[in-house]
């Protein structure tokens, strides 16, 4: 057993019942500390999802978890109320003794989720169908969630997909020009400067009214998302420490952002960066075969908006932070955010040299 902290002690402050017999460190997250614990319960071997919350990132811990909890318990009596199993299609806290959604031993915060058996997590795409199956997944969170009032969520990250902010802080970074950089790189800001009508594409949308505000998960990779061992099939999403007020078309954006790159996010060569407009579609058919009824036809159409704008929004932040010395990205390579910002905005001009049909494939797939 690992005895990097005291897990019999953690153990003890949570509701489970049985004996912790095993906790060892599991999967590859970065942010967060995570176990897989071990219990045995009447003879019978029932497994538990410890993690330590990154307090450092993480510092309102107690709002962090009320968004978790309120999240969950919407997404349980969802699934409950559709006939589904929320033990195997939805994360589930569990409680500590004295009723809390975590412990804290002093220094640390601990959390507890029931471990979802029979399933497995990719880190990387290997069919179109695995594409697919991430968009069910995250269509079906965002359906989930579809009564939830959005607007009680904390705001983990102030802004996080304010594009306009976003812009006045790339502006900043030029004017200021802290690493001495602005001149290698003025094609690259001429660029984001000859696009920056994009910024209020969609917060204007949210501010009006034209678009609703909606539970967002912000960080929509396919290793957030769980899959039958056997079938492939979506079976739910996890991570939610980055759940927070927004709009569906983020999550939808960000998903096409990532998964419609036909090289790696930081390809030197531009020449191999293209936008791959057959995942577009696969996803697109994904997250509308599961968002529900509930999507307004303005949303439908904010989606393919969502793909051009989170790709923009992303490599104008990659450039920024090459302009103040890559200080927020972490980097392996001299020039590697340079080179990350120059794919994204390879990618937003295929976008939208394909737009018009990005948008009629929004607004008619599923309408037969």
């Amino acid at each position: 057993m690992n005895t990097t902290y005291d897990f019999q002690n953690i153990f003890s402050h949570f509701s489970i019942e049985g004996e912790l017999t095993e906790c060892e460190r599991y999967g590859e997250g970065l942010i967060n500390e995570t176990y897989c614990m071990t219990v045995n319960c009447r003879g019978n071997n029932v497994r538990y999802i410890l993690q330590r919350i990154n307090h450092r990132l993480f510092k309102e811990v107690d709002k962090l978890m009320q968004n978790i909890e309120l999240v969950t318990e919407c997404s349980r009596k969802s699934v409950l109320a559709r006939g589904g199993d929320p033990e195997h299609e939805c994360l589930n806290l569990i409680r500590t003794k004295e009723g809390k959604s975590y412990y804290c031993d002093g220094t640390n915060y601990f959390r507890v989720y029931k471990f979802i058996e029979n399933a497995i997590v990719l880190n990387i795409v290997r069919t179109p169908e695995d594409f697919y199956e991430c968009a069910v997944a995250f269509g079906d969170f965002a359906n989930l969630l579809s009564t939830f009032d959005a607007s009680k969520l904390y705001e983990v990250l102030p802004n996080f997909h304010n594009t306009k902010i976003r812009y006045k802080n790339f502006v900043n970074a030029v004017e200021k020009n802290i690493a001495g950089r602005k001149d290698e790189v003025q094609k690259e800001i001429d660029w984001v400067i000859a696009h920056k009508d994009l910024c209020g594409k969609l917060v204007d949308k949210l501010e009006s009214g034209e678009l609703p505000l909606r539970v967002t998960h912000n960080d929509t990779k396919l290793n957030n998302v769980m899959l039958d061992a056997k079938t492939g099939k979506a079976v739910a999403v996890i991570d939610l420490d980055t759940i927070m007020p927004g709009l569906l078309a983020y999550d939808f954006g960000d998903s096409i952002r990532s998964g419609c790159n036909s090289a790696a996010e930081d390809e030197p060569e531009t020449s191999k960066v293209h936008f791959r407009y057959d995942l577009y579609e696969t996803y697109l058919r994904g997250y509308l075969s599961s968002v529900g009824k509930t999507i307004t036809e303005e949303e439908r159409k904010s989606l393919p908006v969502g793909g051009v704008l989170m790709t923009y929004e992303c490599g104008m932040r990659f450039l920024t932070d090459y302009l103040e010395g890559d200080t927020y990205f972490r980097t392996m390579r001299k020039g590697q955010n340079l080179d990350r910002a120059r794919t994204q905005f390879k990618l937003v001009d295929e976008m939208l040299e394909n737009f018009d049909r990005m948008e009629k494939a929004a607004l008619t797939e599923g309408r037969n």
